[in-house]
């Protein structure tokens, strides 16, 4: 009854609580990332039968197998798919570490890749990727800032959050490369283009404030600070405004750069060594494009020819 409920409803609470410090003091993840974890977690555990740890202690792989199948067929997309994947492996590796659950069981947990591809990641048409370039007015200094990070993310598919981390350092004009601090603190380089050289050397040169701060990227008035994650979110959704685009993500820069060098005839290893993915499943989702791309190359034989 009743009581049952508000009982398996503080056990989830508590478990929560654990697997959250667990994120943040042993992963050292983010408190938006560590929010997003907690609440794709909360969808297992609560489904499971009171009393939890009971449950837990009989938990076997196809039990969760079940349930992920269950949850993903209603997931909007497949991101979200991925997000509880993601999700219930670590929750399942913590679970397992804190012996609240007898085996490890995240190979239980089935990958994403052959579920939804068919909601695949839009790219922007080049039109519309020059209409938001050009969106910035180019006769102020923000706007000549805006551009340059429009470019950063378009043209070497940064994420928000990497292009507001950019330090002066990271920038090796001699090599013509740019460090990239990505997920999970890995540092790795990108070879800096001549057009995205250009454009940010202009930029430090004539725009960005002289000032103790070293992130490259900077408010336009005083007091001079980094731009946050969340700037490079507002200046995004403004250059979609002017440019007549509904507001766009970093990410749907990313996805044109991929669907871009995929119908370029590049291999889909190549796409996922320059969007930085960590594994090859996050790269399988352009696999589509790959294919379609592949066809629209495939000509059928000429009347006649060889069988």
């Amino acid at each position: 009854g009743m009581q049952e409920e508000v009982a398996g409803g503080d056990a989830v609470r508590e478990v929560l609580a654990d697997y959250g410090a667990y994120l943040r003091g042993e992963r050292g993840l983010a408190a938006e990332s560590v929010r997003c974890y907690c609440s794709q977690a909360r969808k297992f555990l609560a489904a499971l039968p009171d009393p939890l740890d009971g449950s837990l202690a009989r938990l076997d792989a196809a039990q969760v197998t079940a349930f992920m199948v269950r949850h993903t067929a209603d997931a909007e997309s497949v991101w979200s798919a991925k997000a509880l994947v993601t999700a219930v492996r670590s929750l399942l590796r913590y679970l397992h570490v804190d012996g609240r659950i007898p085996a490890p069981l995240t190979g239980s947990v089935p990958a994403v890749a052959g579920w939804r591809l068919d909601s695949l990641p839009r790219g922007l048409e080049s039109r519309q990727v020059s209409a938001l370039l050009s969106a910035p007015d180019p006769q102020t200094p923000a706007g000549r800032r805006d551009r340059a990070i429009l470019m950063v993310l378009a043209c070497l598919g940064l994420r928000g959050a990497e292009a507001a981390a950019l330090q002066l350092s990271d920038i090796d004009w001699h090599a013509g490369e740019i460090a990239v601090r990505g997920k999970g603190s890995r540092v790795e380089r990108l070879p800096l283009t001549v057009g995205v050289g250009e454009v940010l050397a202009d930029y430090l040169m004539a725009d960005r404030p002289r000032c103790s701060v070293t992130a490259v990227f900077l408010t336009a008035r005083a007091p001079y600070q980094a731009l946050t994650g969340a700037c490079i979110r507002a200046i995004m959704g403004r250059a979609c405004e002017r440019a007549g685009l509904p507001r766009l993500g970093a990410h749907r820069l990313r996805h044109t750069l991929a669907t871009t060098i995929l119908r370029a005839g590049a291999p889909l290893p190549e796409v996922g060594q320059v969007l930085r993915h960590r594994s090859q499943l996050s790269t399988t989702v352009y696999a589509k494009v790959d294919h379609e791309a592949l066809r629209s190359l495939a000509q059928p034989w000429p009347e006649g020819g060889a069988r």
